[in-house]
């Protein structure tokens, strides 16, 4: 399960939060598991933006604060009154393939770059819905230019776990479900599951629009780290923990 008709592969690579304030969320994240020091990416600065970027086995934990006035993160911030889960990135093998899958289903882009080590588009969460939703492509496949420079060329070794899924509330779970997966070419959902390479993207109802958002991350955390933990709940998301595969 994971990849698209064609065989190429879909992997969920990174989670992002939004923050009023960056450093105290950074900071209590860090030490609730366990995790070694960000990146910080000045790149963001193009979209008005301060950033951390927590690596969790080969996949990352992303938070963006606004440095700046009238950011798109400061007004989702002043939408949904607070901290929250903010966008969802996947690593595709077939990323051109997906990009004319948004282009025919008229999706609309936010922002789009092609370096010689990833290619990246942000596509419009009014579109997709629950979430800014990235669709990237790394080369070499695995390896990831936004956890940092020791990610790009040789994927280097990693402490196991990642992600596992993220969980998505929107006003209607079913079409939104349909509308990923068929963006993703990741097979019919199962419900309201769509299956991608090693996790899963779930959806459940929102009450509203102002509602929708990124609600759940599912870890999988090498077990001294998880101590025993189930769930643990920051900025508005609830993380579900589970032990990674020694």
């Amino acid at each position: 399960m994971g990849a698209g008709d064609n065989g190429a592969r879909v992997r969920l690579r990174q989670a992002v939060l939004v923050a009023r304030e960056l450093e105290p969320l950074a900071a209590e994240l860090q030490a609730a598991l366990g995790l070694a020091e960000p990146f910080r990416d000045p790149g963001v600065g193009t979209f008005g933006l301060a950033n951390t970027v927590f690596a969790v086995g080969d996949c990352f934990l992303e938070i963006v604060s606004p440095v700046q006035p009238d950011t798109a993160a400061g007004r989702y911030l002043d939408r949904h009154g607070g901290d929250g889960g903010y966008m969802v990135m996947f690593d595709l093998e077939d990323l051109d393939g997906a990009r004319g899958r948004a282009e025919q289903a008229g999706v609309r882009v936010v922002w789009q770059i092609d370096l010689p080590d990833i290619s990246g588009t942000h596509l419009h969460p009014a579109d997709m819905r629950g979430a800014i939703v990235s669709i990237d492509g790394s080369r070499p496949y695995g390896s990831w230019r936004w956890g940092g420079p020791q990610w790009t060329g040789e994927i280097p070794a990693h402490g196991g776990g990642g992600l596992r899924g993220v969980t998505l509330a929107v006003a209607d779970p079913d079409s939104v479900a349909e509308r990923w997966a068929e963006l993703l070419d990741a097979g019919r959902p199962d419900g309201r599951v769509v299956g991608v390479d090693g996790g899963e993207v779930r959806f459940t109802g929102a009450a509203n629009d102002a509602a929708e958002g990124l609600v759940e991350i599912s870890l999988a955390l090498p077990a001294a780290l998880r101590a025993g933990r189930e769930q643990l709940d920051l900025a508005g998301v609830r993380f579900s923990l589970s032990d990674a595969e020694a």
